[in-house]
């Protein structure tokens, strides 16, 4: 009888391409989402050492970071702006990646577009240089965020080294107030966890709250795992998930999609799975959040008082700095 896994360990373990004792494993990459500031760098490296894309069927560009809400027909005024999207332009071009640029209709910021057109998928592994590429997993995804020199080892190799996190599950049951958004929820387990109590864990969603919730609030929440400094978070797919997904561009159909339906259905924690960390809240005593300070970790629910410097998480240091106050040396 095999052993009992979590959701985490099932889609990381079924990823790994080589397994090195005591070093990061060499996690195999689904899904690239790149986009202007992360990548130019990036697609340098490849150029310098005169090696190609492995697989630009499997990578994603979106100008996102430095397009201009309004009159995009335009020119980009910002000299700096301009080149890292024409960059993208061409690096893209160069090496056949979908590119979905300014005036295109499919463009959009990177992590939305992903679900929007099927790239998203349960039990995939998703990489992009963004920090809140945790908003993926909101599908039972593993998706987190990257650094330059790592986009161009998965440009290169569709490969990444990454050292296995630790297994974090926060459970949440029973109702939410009237007026608590999915929001909420996250600056609520923020303001408990701090944003640094989820450093060095990946986060496992369980319970009726995230099951509850749209797919759109199960993206807030899994968005903001890094606020917490979690490396992602993720919820399993359900019913929800497959018919948010399905029929979407990039989605697969007919005997693929049962094929593929076969695999997300087994995406769920066993029963007897053990984490490294397990936290259990009551979804009725969460309320309408409001944040006071300087990070997101100070937050309070809308019905209390600001604390005191004492109990401020960071102490008076950080509590004088919220408040606008700072001590010349």
């Amino acid at each position: 009888m095999s052993a009992t896994k979590t959701l985490f360990d099932k889609v990381w373990d079924s990823h790994v391409v080589h397994k090195i004792e005591n070093d990061p494993d060499v996690l195999f990459i689904d899904r690239h989402m790149i986009h202007e500031v992360t990548s130019p760098v990036a697609f340098l490296g490849l150029k310098n050492r005169d090696i190609g894309v492995l697989y630009n069927n499997r990578t994603f560009a979106t100008a996102d970071h430095n397009t201009p809400t309004i009159n995009q027909h335009l020119p980009v005024e910002d000299p700096l702006s301009a080149n890292q999207l024409k960059m993208l332009e061409e690096n893209a071009n160069e090496h056949g990646i979908s590119y979905w640029g300014l005036g295109h209709e499919k463009n959009g910021i990177v992590h939305v577009v992903g679900p929007e057109y099927g790239i998203t998928q349960p039990g995939a592994t998703i990489v992009c240089g963004d920090s809140h590429t945790s908003t993926h997993g909101a599908f039972g995804a593993i998706a987190f965020g990257i650094g330059t020199s790592e986009v161009e080892m998965v440009l290169a190799t569709q490969c990444i080294m990454q050292p296995k996190p630790k297994r974090m599950r926060i459970n949440i049951n029973g109702e939410l107030s009237k007026g608590v958004t999915p929001k909420d929820v996250a600056l609520f387990i923020i303001s408990q966890l701090t944003t640094s109590g989820a450093t060095g864990y990946f986060v496992e969603y369980a319970g009726d709250i995230f099951r509850n919730m749209s797919m759109e609030g199960r993206m807030t929440v899994c968005n903001l795992s890094i606020e917490m400094g979690a490396r992602g978070g993720m919820i399993a797919p359900d019913e929800k998930t497959f018919e948010y997904i399905k029929g979407r561009e990039f989605t697969p159909t007919g005997a693929e999609w049962d094929k593929a339906m076969a695999y997300w259905e087994s995406l769920y924690t066993d029963e007897d799975a053990i984490f490294d960390k397990e936290l259990t809240f009551d979804g009725s005593q969460i309320e309408p959040m409001i944040t006071y300070g300087t990070n997101p970790g100070m937050g309070m629910g809308i019905s209390k008082d600001i604390p005191s410097a004492n109990a401020t998480q960071g102490g008076a240091s950080s509590y004088k700095k919220s408040l606008g106050i700072y001590e010349v040396q």
